[in-house]
């Protein structure tokens, strides 16, 4: 046993974690075997452990450095250098090419080198030197290359500030901006769920009402065919857009197209536009296939001859060159209607050919995704100029059927799933059902997936939400069929993870936030205030029965709100219907119930008392739109950096538009907002509560 818990400490695992519930769990050899299998490692089974040791001994050894160095703020980079003896004798030979162009080189002797310690041990025949590289550095990414002994190496040096941007406030400002999921976000214009122009008609009324922010959950490619999966945090793809949020009508191919137009004034497509805006929930097959049936007859008028807008269209693809192989992937899943998984080994390993699928397919899906990377730039540059800034959800993982597992498939651990632990709300722990990436593999490719991810999102947000931030330290991964209490714990360098969004967001002047909500180490809280990523400050979480001191100040680097899209509004939350969805899911009994709705009783009244007491409740009222505006203005007049308002919320919504843990009879992702935009910008209540709360927030501290 002893061997394997030390070649699961060679791979950075944790073998033993805290739950939420405070107990201590061992993780079993079988979960400890199949991850580290997960993870590529020859080990089979318990007598293949002394054999696998020492491979990872020499594999780690093998490396002269390691493929990824942090240079913190510039400062002259510090190497370990691992060489065999007989080398050690030579002399080395170093290269920094900067992200600049400037190139710098370097000879040392490596007779005069001091000798390293390293964490890993020694391996018989070799030594460890230290070396470090005068002179300061522009931040970047910077290409390392060491040669000794007729060998290359190569490493990826990142020289990052410590501290992400965070735009200076002028004296005593304080944002607030207001949330909606954009598919929720109807109008009376839109094809029966929000669109990218919906999404700039929402800033720019925000922006007269004095917000800075406009929220909404991730705008990435999904699933809306076969396979079909909405769900905003499964993507088929972190690096693309998704087309159905693009406004048809603003497409000005439209303009040439007499065909398109007649189809969209026909009375049957009117009609079912008409079905679609009536209706209470998504469709979005439906709704998708509608407008892809204009968009087909836009993409033959398109591709037909050259224009300035083609050559525009070249120049993105030349610009973004992997949205050549989206296209084809998503049109080879067209024609295959199946999973990748299921294709023949050709086009698995990702051998695409003509004959593989319809040009007009993969036409189409470049021409989309050319068009939603215009609308949401559009967008974005709309809200940016008149005021507010997008805020936008880089989920966790990707579709383990989709383009970025398919295409990057070194990367992922396909025999496992990300997860969480048992706690105090699920008590058999979650299961996501993403891939996760693979620690080794990404360092060893220069982190450029996770870099382009990021860069895809930071093109356009001024503020970033970082879903699951504790996955920059580490992830809880589930074997495939196994239980999720039997979940082990995979380590990732977090220095680096750290050192990549800080470099970006400085790069791209946005403000990135954290997900630390639920049970969170103190060690991972520490280490986002070291590096200036922002809180999350949620008052469902933060609320507590003691009327003195029901709910803490929130911090000057965080974000407040309400609640979350996982959470249940704040109307259904008082009234204490999150319980009853415990009760349905399973995870509560009846008397389970009976001792959540006490406890809910008594955090009621330690709010209602404590906000009387701070003088946001000026009278005995306790209706719920009081004590909303009361709880709102209290999160207002504190130091936090952003309040986001939950639009919902306002006209006192019961349902959420997600229940974590449950099926597709929760209808998960499709829920509208029970009023039009040209309805709530409106409402007496919300606009009022909103100027209140720009009044508080300009107020000088």
């Amino acid at each position: 046993m002893n061997q394997l818990y030390q070649l699961a400490r060679l791979y950075n695992l944790q073998t033993a974690y805290t739950d939420g519930m405070g107990h201590r769990r061992q993780a079993s050899p079988e979960s400890i075997l199949q991850v580290l299998r997960a993870m590529g490692v020859p080990a089979g089974s318990m007598e293949d452990l002394s054999g696998a040791i020492s491979q990872r001994y020499h594999t780690l050894w093998g490396r002269c450095i390691e493929p990824v160095v942090v240079a913190w703020e510039g400062q002259p980079v510090k190497l370990v250098l691992r060489l065999s003896k007989a080398s050690a004798k030579d002399s080395i030979s170093l290269k920094l090419n900067l992200e600049t162009g400037e190139v710098r080189e370097w000879t040392f002797q490596t007779s005069r080198l001091t000798n390293a310690t390293v964490p890993q041990g020694k391996v018989a025949g070799t030594v460890a030197k230290c070396v470090t590289l005068p002179g300061k550095l522009p931040w970047g990414y910077h290409r390392l290359t060491v040669e000794v002994a007729e060998k290359s190496h190569r490493s990826l040096v990142i020289s990052a500030p410590v501290k992400a941007y965070s735009e200076s406030p002028k004296q005593g400002e304080k944002k607030w901006g207001v949330f909606l999921p954009l598919y929720a976000l109807r109008s009376n214009r839109s094809w029966g769920s929000g669109d990218f122009t919906d999404l700039l008609a929402l800033s720019t009324w925000v922006k007269g009402l004095g917000g800075g922010v406009v929220g909404t959950l991730p705008l990435l490619a999904t699933f809306l065919d076969e396979p079909f999966d909405p769900s905003p945090y499964s993507p088929a793809s972190r690096l693309f857009w998704n087309e159905f949020y693009l406004d048809v009508m603003r497409i000005p191919e439209l303009e040439s197209c007499p065909e398109a137009r007649d189809l969209i004034a026909s009375a049957d497509f009117q009609k079912e536009v008409e079905t679609h805006r009536l209706t209470e929930r998504v469709d979005y097959r439906s709704q998708m296939r509608m407008k892809r049936k204009v968009m087909e007859k836009l993409v033959r008028v398109f591709f037909k001859e050259s224009s300035e807008r083609k050559s525009a269209f070249d120049r993105y693809l030349q610009s973004h060159p992997a949205v050549e192989q989206y296209a084809q992937f998503r049109a080879t899943c067209e024609k295959q209607r199946s999973p990748w998984p299921t294709w023949s080994q050709r086009l698995r390993d990702g051998h695409l050919e003509p004959g593989d699928y319809d040009e007009e397919d993969k036409q189409y899906h470049l021409y989309a995704q050319w068009l939603a990377d215009q609308q949401l730039g559009a967008s974005a540059r709309g809200s940016s100029a008149s005021g507010p800034e997008l805020y936008l959800d880089l989920p966790l993982g990707v579709h383990p059927h989709g383009y970025d597992v398919w295409s990057e498939r070194d990367l992922f651990a396909l025999e496992v799933s990300v997860g969480a632990p048992p706690d105090s709300f699920f008590t058999g722990g979650q299961d996501w059902g993403v891939p996760p990436l693979q620690p080794e593999p990404i360092r060893e490719q220069g982190y450029r997936y996770p870099i382009a991810v990021i860069q895809h999102h930071l093109k356009y947000a001024g503020f970033l939400r970082i879903d699951h931030v504790m996955g920059l330290h580490r992830l809880f991964w589930i074997p495939k069929g196994m239980k999720p209490q039997h979940g082990v714990y995979a380590r990732y360098n977090a220095e680096e993870l750290y050192a990549i969004l800080s470099l970006e967001s400085h790069k791209h002047r946005a403000t990135l936030i954290g997900e630390n909500l639920g049970t969170v180490p103190a060690s991972i809280n520490s280490a986002m205030s070291r590096h200036n990523i922002q809180r999350m400050y949620v008052v469902q979480y933060e609320l507590h029965s003691n009327s003195h001191t029901a709910l803490r100040t929130a911090s000057p680097n965080s974000l407040a709100s309400m609640n979350t899209h996982d959470m249940r509004p704040f109307g259904s939350f008082w009234e204490g219907l999150d319980i009853q969805d415990r009760v349905q899911l399973g995870l509560l009994n009846e008397e389970g119930s009976r001792v959540e709705h006490k406890k809910r009783s008594k955090l009621q009244q330690a709010l209602t008392k404590f906000l009387r007491s701070r003088g946001w409740l000026h009278n005995h009222a306790t209706n719920l739109q009081v004590l909303l505006r009361a709880c709102l203005s209290y999160l207002s007049a504190s130091p936090a950096r952003l309040l986001l308002i939950n639009l919902e919320d306002l006209w006192l919504e019961r349902d959420s538009q997600n229940l974590p843990g449950s099926g597709d009879e929760c209808a998960n992702w499709k829920k509208k907002a029970r009023y039009s935009f040209e309805e709530f910008c409106q409402m007496p209540r919300v606009m009022e509560v909103l100027r209140e709360v720009d009044q508080i927030r300009r107020r000088r501290t």
